[in-house]
């Protein structure tokens, strides 16, 4: 098995991806970041992560029809491979087993 390993930009960026399903593509994916996050980004640094991630063989990309929004210009769309979604499985599992592992009150308490 191929072992790939995400800084935390990218595993948002290809979360993201996922959220918006047939929809994305970097102006979208921008958008739904700063949304989701409230983190202002660049779209440059999105699309640095996504070259990145489908060089790493995590998302897949495809030109999109032209659109009069865009003035005639196609999209590219983005979408999750199946290596892009283990990955992310494996992030979750790993982030669940470490959040159950913490004994109660092992952390300060917060207010929310």
């Amino acid at each position: 098995m191929r072992r790939s390993y995400l800084g935390e930009f990218e595993e948002v960026v290809l979360l993201t991806v996922a959220v918006l399903g047939d929809g994305a593509y970097g102006v979208a994916i921008t958008d739904e970041l700063d949304r989701q996050t409230g983190r202002s980004v660049s779209i440059s640094a999105v699309h640095a992560a996504l070259h990145r991630l489908e060089e790493k063989g995590m998302l897949s990309s495809r030109m999109g029809d032209a659109t009069a929004e865009r003035g005639g210009r196609r999209k590219r769309l983005f979408a999750v491979t199946a290596l892009g979604s283990r990955t992310l499985h494996d992030i979750r599992a790993t982030r669940d087993q470490l959040w159950s592992s913490i004994a109660p009150n092992a952390l300060p308490a917060i207010s929310l």
